[in-house]
């Protein structure tokens, strides 16, 4: 896996596994929820059969934080900071 990929749930690999990981590093690994290939995404999350993008993360953030409310100055900071790092 690339350093753009994360899999969740991964043990550490002996040189053997890493070797044969690194072949399928140029394999894409896609968003389920917005479909973008990891080569177009800051970073992304692989799961058992879903995968999400950095942004969608971001995203989901926000309507988890929000809700329908408006962000106060210190949550509108906080996503920010978030939103510039991913990018």
């Amino acid at each position: 896996m690339s350093d753009k990929v994360v899999k969740l749930g991964a043990r550490k690999k002996d040189k053997k596994e890493k070797a044969a990981e690194d072949n399928k590093e140029k394999e894409l690994v896609y968003c389920s929820f917005c479909g973008r290939p990891n080569t177009e995404v800051v970073k992304m999350v692989k799961g058992p059969g879903v995968n999400i993008c950095s942004e969608c993360t971001m995203i989901a953030v926000q309507s988890l934080i929000l809700g329908d409310r408006l962000p106060s100055a210190q949550v509108q900071a906080l996503l920010d900071a978030l939103w510039n790092k991913c990018r």
